[in-house]
C-alpha cells in the first residue's frame, strides 16, 4: 500500500518520513503512542487529523504483516 499521507523528501528533515504537507515526522506519532494516546498527539499537532493518523498506522501494520509473512516463508 502506497501512502498518500506519508512523504519523504531529501530536502525535508533529511528525507525522514513526515506527514504530507507538514514537517512533523511520522516517528513523533509512534513516540507519542509509546507513552500517550492518539488524542493527545492530535492535541499537540492540531493540523494533523485522525484520518491521517489512521492511514499511517495502517501502512505500518501492513508493512509489519508483509515482513512477518516473508520471514515465515523463508524460515
Amino acid at each position: 500500500m502506497r501512502s498518500s499521507i506519508i512523504h519523504r523528501d531529501p530536502d525535508i528533515l533529511n528525507g525522514e518520513p513526515v506527514f504530507r504537507g507538514t514537517r512533523v515526522p511520522v516517528q513523533v506519532l509512534f513516540d507519542y503512542l509509546q507513552y500517550s494516546t492518539i488524542d493527545e498527539f492530535l492535541i499537540g499537532y492540531p493540523h494533523i487529523d485522525r484520518a491521517m493518523v489512521n492511514e499511517v498506522l495502517t501502512v505500518a501494520a501492513n508493512q509489519l504483516t508483509r515482513r512477518r509473512a516473508r520471514h515465515e516463508r523463508t524460515a
